[in-house]
């Protein structure tokens, strides 16, 4: 006779849903372990208030000095901070299955057509469909690095404070590729409004982006790097990321495209270089001594055939960054593991490195390092009194993370999503058990099912691969 199986995930529900989920507060959290940025402390507890960690500590010891508050114990569960994408394009989640194994610059086929197709409601849609992705995944901050709908930047922001996401939204400054003539003053201005249209939002946080370099006229590039040096945020650019960009931009100004940022001025910590796979050991001089940070997207690497950013070189050399998944997939875990992954193939085996940063490189970065990148720093990314309450629960008791050795690195290498019970964000459950708390995740599913359909199919999209069904029609043809 077949036996029933025991469920042994510990039973978490009762608890949370009575004393977390109204997000009254404040919450002593009791777990068997907190990932600090040392690494992961048995015995420590958190206190939650105002949506920021109040106290981090031994758990008899917060227990001592706050009386008044029941502990909320959470067993065979591992409290760490959530994850930061550094770079992602919320409004292209109706195409993210579109870009396996596209040669460079997809852009130009496939994402500037599908944004186009968007309005209103589709695009709010995608952006809160990628949101609820990312959430899913562990990430409690995405960087939006702007959009190309055509409608009001506020859809997005709107789109991820409803999802219960921080997210640091772009506002795209190109002025040098609409085929009108160039007016930088006009750019700055709207860049202007847009720094202090958030000001003092809970959730979201202005930034400015450039499509590439060659999008944008020196004087917007130079003014865009003032105002976000000025307003302590960032710009997000592409850089050096494919090879026929490079090869423009030498054609053009006699540089490389990071050599041309710095040429006028634009480099700094407030720039955030996404991809940077096509770097010279002159161009990494360059990020570490100018402070400029860097998003590594190694999926992206993989799924559109670019080079892999030497991100093992960035972290010797002191260069900021941190890890983004371009909208390939939002998943923390695999995230982590694919930076590991892409420097092993990409330089270990070469050298006979072994280790290639080893795991609490990749998780440091998929984390605090993150948060610094995207400029934010001192708000989120690591579990310590003072910064906001955006964090995980994540369940140790599963077959690959119960028989544990050195959790960090098995977190990037055995982690995944499906370890995640909740996600927290500003000290409120965004997430339970892959579902979002407050409104209906199944039904946006099946609404961005609908709208994608239709975007996609009015969208001039060109791809350079058929379909693995049609593919393999064809090749069994021959």
């Amino acid at each position: 006779m077949n036996q029933p199986t025991p469920d042994l995930t510990p039973d978490l529900t009762p608890g949370l849903t009575r004393e977390l989920l109204g997000g009254a507060g404040p919450f002593l959290l009791v777990p068997d372990a907190v990932l600090l940025p040392e690494g992961p402390a048995d015995g420590t507890a958190v206190v939650v208030a105002d949506g920021r960690f109040q106290a981090v500590g031994p758990a008899e010891e917060l227990g001592r000095t706050h009386p008044r508050l029941d502990p909320v114990r959470l067993p065979g569960h591992l409290l760490m901070p959530g994850f930061v994408d550094a770079h992602h394009h919320l409004t292209q989640s109706f195409g993210s299955a579109l870009a396996y194994g596209e040669p460079s610059e997809i852009f130009r086929r496939v994402w500037v057509p599908l944004e186009g197709a968007l309005d209103e409601e589709s695009a709010y849609t995608a952006a809160k469909l990628a949101a609820l992705e990312a959430l899913r995944g562990g990430f409690t901050t995405v960087a939006d690095a702007g959009n190309r709908t055509g409608v009001d930047v506020d859809v997005v922001a709107s789109a991820a404070r409803d999802a219960g996401i921080r997210c640091v939204l772009g506002l795209v400054c190109d002025d040098a590729a609409t085929g009108e003539p160039p007016v930088p003053d006009s750019v700055l201005g709207a860049a202007v409004k847009h720094l202090a249209r958030y000001e003092g939002d809970p959730l979201v946080h202005a930034s400015l982006a450039v499509s590439v370099p060659e999008a944008a006229t020196e004087p917007t590039l130079r003014g865009t790097a003032a105002l976000a040096a000025e307003a302590g945020a960032t710009v997000q650019i592409h850089v050096n990321e494919h090879l026929a960009g490079v090869e423009r931009s030498l054609v053009r100004h006699g540089r490389r495209p990071l050599e041309h940022l710095h040429h006028i001025g634009a480099l700094g910590p407030q720039l955030l270089a996404a991809h940077a796979t096509l770097l010279t050991p002159r161009e990494l001089t360059l990020l570490a001594d100018t402070g400029t940070a860097v998003s590594y997207n190694p999926v992206a690497s993989a799924w559109k055939g670019n080079a892999v950013a030497p991100a093992t070189a960035m972290a010797d050399r002191g260069v900021r960054f941190g890890l983004g998944t371009d909208g390939t997939r939002g998943d923390g875990f695999r995230l982590a593991d694919a930076a590991e992954f892409a420097q092993r193939i990409a330089y270990g085996l070469a050298t006979g490195d072994s280790s290639c940063g080893a795991g609490w490189t990749w998780l440091e970065h998929a984390t605090r390092g993150g948060a610094d990148a995207v400029g934010l720093g001192a708000r989120t990314g690591t579990v310590a009194a003072g910064p906001a309450a955006d964090f995980l629960l994540v369940d140790v008791t599963n077959p690959e993370l119960a028989l544990s050795w050195d959790l960090p690195w098995e977190l990037v290498r055995r982690g995944n999503r499906d370890q995640i019970t909740a996600v927290f964000v500003a000290g409120r459950m965004r997430l339970w058990r892959g579902l979002p708390t407050g409104w209906d995740g199944p039904a946006l599913v099946r609404r961005a099912a609908e709208l994608a359909r239709v975007a996609v199919e009015g969208a001039p999209i060109t791809r350079v691969h058929p379909t693995s069904t049609a593919a393999r029609a064809r090749d069994t043809a021959r």
